[in-house]
C-alpha cells in the first residue's frame, strides 16, 4: 500500500510539531484525520487548510482528549495513528488536573480507540526527554543517555517535577495498554523542540524560547537538549513507514548550556544586547552529556544543526510578528 491510499490521525494536529507532521504527511500523499478541539477556530486551522495538499486529503475533526470513545469514529478506517496532543506545562497551579490526568486518561483514550480498529498497523506517540532523563542517576560528562534510561515516578514527584511526571507516566501507562492489547507501539522522546512555527500562535516551548531574547540579562544554569521541530516531525513518518522501527527513540540533536546558546544569538543578532549574567551565581553549571543519536539515525534521521535550528526559530518569530529586532 503506497501512501496515496494510506490514510492516518494526527491527534492534536494544531499543535507545533503536529502542524508540521501534517505538512509532511500530504506532502507524500497521506490522507489525514486531523483532531482539533475546535474545527472552527480559524486561529487554530487556518495554518492547516491552507497546507499543500489540504484542501484533497486534510479532514478536520473536533476531538478533547477526556471525551471517552471520541475517538472511535475518527480513527476508524485509518492505517496509523499520530498521537501527539498532550498538555505542556513548565508550571501548573493544579498539576494533577492540568498535567497528569490530561497525558495518562489522553492517552488511553487514544489507545483504547485503536484497540478497536483492525485496520490500524501502528500507533507512534509523541512523548519527550522528559520520560528519559529524571531517575536521580549523576549526568556527567562521561554518561550517554539513550533509549533504556526511564524516568523515576517517585523521583519527579518528590522533586515536584509535574511536567516530566505527567510524561513518564504517560509513556509507561501507553506501553502497559499496548502490550495488553497487542498494539504495534514507536514512541519518540524528543528533547527541547525549536525551529520555524506553522501555528500563528506561541507554544510553551516557542514561548519559552522567546523569552530569551527579551534581555533580563540573566541566564540559567542549566542546560537545553535541542532537536529541530521538522526533525521530530520527519521522525514520526520514519517511525510509521520503516516495519522494523520499534520501542522508543531518543530525540536531541545535542544537549547545550545555555551560555553557549547566549553567546550564540549575540553573534547572530547582536542588537539583542544580551549579556552573559548568570542568576543563580552559586549554582554550578549544570555539565554537558551526551544523548545518543545511534537509534534515532537507524530510522534514517539526521539532524538539523542547534545553531542552524536557533537561527531559524528567531527569523521565524520576527516573521510572525512576535520579536522584532
Amino acid at each position: 500500500m503506497n501512501a496515496a491510499q494510506k490514510v492516518v490521525c494526527v491527534t492534536g494536529a494544531s499543535g507545533y510539531i503536529a502542524s508540521w507532521l501534517v505538512k509532511l504527511l500530504l506532502q507524500r500523499g497521506y490522507t489525514v484525520r486531523a483532531t482539533v478541539r475546535d474545527p472552527n477556530d480559524p486561529k487554530k486551522t487556518q495554518h492547516l487548510v491552507s497546507l499543500d495538499g489540504a484542501k484533497e486529503r486534510l479532514h478536520l475533526f473536533k476531538a478533547e482528549l477526556l471525551e471517552e470513545g471520541c475517538f472511535d469514529s475518527i480513527v476508524d478506517g485509518c492505517q496509523g495513528v499520530f498521537h501527539t496532543a498532550s498538555p505542556v506545562l513548565f508550571s501548573a497551579s493544579d498539576p494533577q488536573a492540568e498535567l497528569i490526568d490530561p497525558a495518562i486518561k489522553g492517552t488511553l483514550n487514544v489507545l483504547k480507540s485503536c484497540a478497536k480498529v483492525p485496520s490500524i498497523k501502528r500507533v507512534v506517540m509523541t512523548a519527550s526527554i522528559a520520560s528519559v532523563l529524571y531517575n536521580g542517576k549523576p549526568l556527567t560528562p562521561d554518561v550517554v543517555v539513550d533509549e533504556t534510561w526511564v524516568s523515576d515516578s517517585r523521583y519527579c514527584q518528590e522533586n515536584k517535577l509535574w511536567y516530566m511526571l505527567s510524561k513518564t507516566l504517560a509513556e509507561e501507562a501507553a506501553w502497559r495498554f499496548a502490550k495488553d492489547n497487542k498494539i504495534d507501539l514507536v514512541v519518540l522522546n524528543p528533547g527541547f523542540v525549536i525551529g520555524p512555527l506553522l501555528q500563528p500562535a506561541l507554544n510553551t516551548t516557542s514561548e519559552s524560547f522567546l523569552s530569551f531574547t527579551r534581555g533580563e540579562n540573566t541566564f540559567p544554569t542549566s542546560t537545553y537538549r535541542f532537536v529541530d521541530v521538522r526533525d521530530v516531525a520527519y521522525a514520526h513518518i520514519l517511525a510509521f513507514e520503516i516495519p522494523s522501527a520499534t520501542g522508543r527513540y531518543c530525540l536531541v540533536d545535542r544537549n547545550v548550556q545555555f551560555l553557549e546558546v547566549l553567546k550564540t544569538l549575540n553573534e547572530l543578532y547582536p542588537t539583542l544586547g544580551l549579556q552573559e549574567k548568570c542568576k543563580d551565581q552559586d549554582k554550578p553549571l549544570e555539565r554537558i552529556f551526551r544523548i545518543s543519536h545511534e537509534k534515532a539515525k537507524s530510522l534514517g534521521l539526521s539532524f538539523i544543526p542547534w545553531d542552524v535550528s536557533l537561527r531559524e526559530t528567531i527569523e521565524s518569530l520576527k516573521e510572525k510578528g512576535f520579536l522584532s529586532i
